[in-house]
């Protein structure tokens, strides 16, 4: 199936400090391709790949579970690591739950995390009938474009894959038990008003792991896909001011907007 219009990966050659961006659950790359463009203009080393399944259209997410979507950032991280001397990744929604455990498993390779809204359960009493239930019905509502802001969209499904949203509890519950191993400095900007991720999951990512250098930021004027809504320059310019006080080379080189 041929990938839908915006929702590409992005990748851009800068300097010696890279940056891993992972996209959401039922989203793609387009929900995060205003933040990896504003970094790649400061001279990082961008990746912002589309999760297998992702892109497309929801039958082809149906036959993908966590492990496809985890394998795919685990090689963009290897390779950035292979290219870039720090590597910072980012994540939001279930992409900050995979930059999680990126950085749970890989340690010093990563040297510091940015997560928005990450998620870390799938809630509610439908979750207890995914096992069942998936084989009964296909697909639920979808969750795309959770935006305060007018006029934004974000591209996404909209249906969800009960396979694969089965699939997702599976990983959220594999995350939280690896919390403990995060010790890289960690920003976590999470939105009060968020439809898709309620704020019980930021405290519980906040309160499960091992870092002592943590930040965290209120997105009040934003719902879930804060990337896309108001409170958008605030992220990317909190993670880039994180990335320069971590990685002090960043932006130094590269491109000549950078600075």
């Amino acid at each position: 199936m041929p990938v839908l219009p915006g929702a590409e990966p992005y990748r851009h050659e800068g300097g010696e400090v890279g940056v891993l961006l992972c996209h959401g659950f039922t989203g793609s790359p387009q929900s995060l391709r205003p933040w990896a463009e504003y970094l790649a203009a400061r001279g990082l080393t961008v990746s912002l790949p589309l999760l297998p399944g992702h892109g497309t259209r929801w039958q082809d997410m149906q036959v993908t579970g966590w492990q496809d979507w985890y394998a795919e950032v685990d090689r963009e991280l290897r390779t950035l690591t292979e290219r870039c001397a720090e590597v910072f990744v980012f994540g939001l929604s279930m992409g900050g739950a995979l930059a999680l455990r990126l950085a749970a498993r890989h340690g010093d390779a990563v040297r510091g995390v940015v997560v928005v809204n990450p998620g870390n359960k799938v809630h509610g009493l439908a979750a207890h009938a995914l096992p069942v239930v998936r084989f009964l019905v296909p697909t639920t509502k979808g969750i795309a474009s959770d935006i305060a802001k007018p006029g934004a969209e974000e591209i996404g499904y909209d249906r969800v894959p009960l396979h694969a949203a089965h699939s997702l509890r599976q990983f959220f519950r594999q995350v939280d038990a690896e919390l403990p191993q995060v010790t890289q400095p960690l920003l976590l900007l999470h939105s009060p008003q968020d439809h898709v991720v309620p704020p019980a999951d930021s405290a519980r990512v906040l309160s499960r792991v091992s870092s002592t250098d943590v930040t965290e930021i209120l997105l009040e004027q934003s719902y879930h896909v804060a990337t896309l809504d108001h409170d958008a320059d605030r992220i990317f310019e909190e993670s880039f001011t994180f990335i320069g006080r971590l990685a002090p080379s960043a932006g130094k080189e590269g491109t000549a907007t950078g600075g």
